[in-house]
């Protein structure tokens, strides 16, 4: 449930450090109006919204701040993220509310390199190994020479081995059946949110649905 009483389950992140970065580019998770999460965003176009009135943030204990209570809020020393004013520090926020905001959005899953392996774990689908991501190239299921597509059914995780071994043949022709058939993957809103974000914080567990 929302914390505070508000609408709104435990995704397990864990939180990692992130002091080395520039404040103002560390992610903010965004919820619009009804506590859903609708978007990751920079502190930079959190403080923005939060100063312009258009949104609130939201501090550890599920409370709303308007920019100026969150201008007094304390920076709590290993906790929070300071970002450094004329006045001292200012705590960078983890969590935005955006106040008039109720869409909801189901970010699309773009066809990257990435995002096939990690809809594969990482694992070559012909024949199970998990070698170094470097050592891992994209195959077409139906090779390319002969019309195969790139689409999400027809690119597989593949070993540079198996790779050189199939060539421009079929898995059939190969003899190399898949380890399972290739299809888009079903990621959560919340997994697709948090994919290649550098920092997860225990303040977002709140708001994101279980995968």
């Amino acid at each position: 449930m929302h914390p505070a009483g508000d609408d709104g389950g435990s995704y397990g992140l864990v939180r990692e450090s992130a002091r080395s970065r520039d404040p103002l580019e560390l992610p903010v998770l965004v919820l619009n109006r009804l506590y859903e999460p609708v978007r990751i965003t920079s502190a930079r176009r959190a403080f923005v919204l939060l100063y312009a009135g258009s949104a609130r943030a939201i501090d550890e204990t599920g409370e709303l701040h308007d920019f100026a209570r969150w201008r007094e809020l304390p920076v709590r020393a290993g906790l929070d993220d300071p970002l450094r004013i004329v006045r001292g520090e200012l705590r960078v926020p983890r969590v935005l509310y955006l106040r008039r905001y109720g869409r909801s959005r189901r970010p699309a899953i773009r066809l990257t390199r990435r995002n096939v392996m990690l809809r594969d774990d990482h694992q070559c689908q012909y024949c199970g190994r998990r070698p170094a991501a470097r050592d891992l190239n994209i195959d077409h299921v139906m090779p390319r020479s002969r019309g195969g597509e790139d689409s999400w059914t027809n690119l597989v995780t593949a070993c540079r081995p198996c790779n050189r071994r199939k060539g421009h043949r079929t898995p059939g022709e190969a003899a190399m059946p898949l380890l399972r058939p290739a299809a888009m993957p079903r990621w959560s809103l919340a997994a697709q949110l948090i994919l290649g974000v550098p920092a997860m914080y225990a303040e977002w567990t709140a708001y994101l649905e279980p995968t």
